[in-house]
């Protein structure tokens, strides 16, 4: 063999070596994207193309490199550092503080839930299923997917369902946008309205959530991802913030091409309000099957990223056994935690009748928690890290400037949202 034909062979062989590797490390970003299109965000991205057309679409792309940069923070210190997010939090600034940090997970983790449930037993009932069969049928699924296997068996379950997020591909191309109108609303920004700034704040809020940061680091720690596996660790964070705010797009795309054309005052406050007003322009199997299917997919992944993000933030920070790879008589705490926030998710829907006032409080809580989330996450990206592994020079700048503008934007639309300005 000539030395031109041996290098084309290596450079294949390499090429595939690769592409193996980025398979085998992929997942923690991925799932924790495919999480973060859930049923609030898919909520906002509706109302946002009914209220507005497209002018709220050049946002969901602007979006992605600022879901990137704060995401990268956890894969770095996940991979540099071993550890999980409440776990490095007690290590590095103390018990008190940790116990601060993980206590805001657990209330917006309740909150995540509450709202996952509720998108659940929303679609059940457009279907005739009683909220009670929905849900009880989801908290078994859930416990099976966990209780039952390995880290990368939840993962790969996890991937499989939120695959169903797809769906509103085919309702946004259902919809049959015009072009001229998009090229148009992409143009177009009323900075002025105060109606405006406020879903431009929503939409800031519903992409960054705090159990994502814990989910994903605690992941990469869990998954045991080496330095030599953090470039491919990138790829994937990278590859799932398009991903998610591509869905976001589609679901505002498909929102304003029929309702917002139709009907610009719409009330979309539930999953079972978008879907009984997509079923007139898009027909029964898309406006409500296929829209469906999306929705629970995106319910039942953040469920399982929402309620292990507890289960890991807790188990960090008391020190008991916190890691997928233990038997659930091993390791009772974590398996005990995860299981009374699916149960107890399911519990609250059930019996809360007005679930709508309780995901704009929610909603509020989720926003204002947002500067001690990303300061912490910065603080620990500064100190916590290896002096060669923390972001310098320009970057560093970028990712403080990224974090101070999303916790800004999200405590505006907290505090709108309260009714408070």
């Amino acid at each position: 063999m000539d030395q031109p034909a041996a290098d084309i062979l290596m450079s294949r062989r390499v090429s595939l070596v690769s592409w193996k590797t980025f398979l085998a490390v992929m997942g923690p970003g991925l799932v924790v994207m495919l999480a973060d299109t859930e049923v609030g965000s898919i909520i906002t991205a509706a109302q946002s193309g009914v209220q507005w057309g497209y002018r709220l679409l050049l946002l969901q792309v602007l979006l992605m490199p600022v879901l990137y940069v704060v995401q990268e923070l956890t894969v770095r210190l996940g991979v540099f550092t071993g550890q999980g997010h409440g776990e490095l939090i007690r290590k590095s600034f103390g018990t008190g503080w940790a116990w601060l940090s993980v206590s805001g997970l657990g209330v917006a983790a309740i909150g995540a839930l509450v709202t996952e449930f509720s998108g659940v037993a929303g679609v059940g009932e457009l279907f005739g299923v009683p909220r009670l069969l929905s849900l009880g049928l989801t908290v078994v699924m859930l416990l099976t997917v966990v209780l039952t296997g390995s880290y990368r068996r939840v993962e790969r379950m996890a991937i499989a369902l939120g695959l169903f997020e797809f769906a509103f591909f085919i309702v946004a191309w259902r919809a049959h946008p015009h072009g001229a109108e998009v090229v148009r609303g992409l143009t177009q920004a009323p900075l002025s309205n105060k109606a405006y700034l406020y879903l431009v704040a929503a939409n800031i809020g519903a992409v960054i959530m705090p159990w994502m940061i814990f989910y994903q680091q605690s992941a990469v720690a869990d998954k045991k991802l080496q330095p030599h596996h953090y470039r491919y660790a990138q790829w994937d964070t990278a590859f799932g913030s398009v991903v998610t705010q591509l869905v976001m797009a589609a679901i505002l795309v498909a929102a304003a091409a029929t309702i917002g054309e139709k009907n610009a005052s719409a009330s979309l406050n539930t999953v079972g309000d978008i879907t009984k007003l997509l079923v007139p322009f898009l027909g029964a199997n898309v406006g409500r099957v296929v829209f469906g299917l999306g929705t629970i997919g995106a319910a039942m992944v953040a469920a399982i990223v929402v309620s292990l993000a507890s289960a890991w933030g807790f188990g960090e920070v008391t020190g008991y056994r916190h890691s997928l790879e233990h038997h659930p008589l091993e390791a009772p705490w974590f398996y005990g935690i995860y299981a009374a926030a699916v149960i107890g998710g399911a519990v609250l829907v059930d019996l809360v009748p007005d679930l709508v006032k309780l995901n704009i409080g929610v909603e509020v809580m989720n926003a204002l928690m947002l500067p001690l989330v990303l300061g912490f996450l910065v603080a620990l990206a500064f100190k916590a890290l290896p002096p060669e592994h923390r972001p310098k020079g320009l970057y560093a700048w970028i990712v403080i400037a990224v974090s101070v503008l999303t916790a800004g934007l999200g405590v505006y639309g907290g505090i709108c949202g309260a009714g408070l300005f």
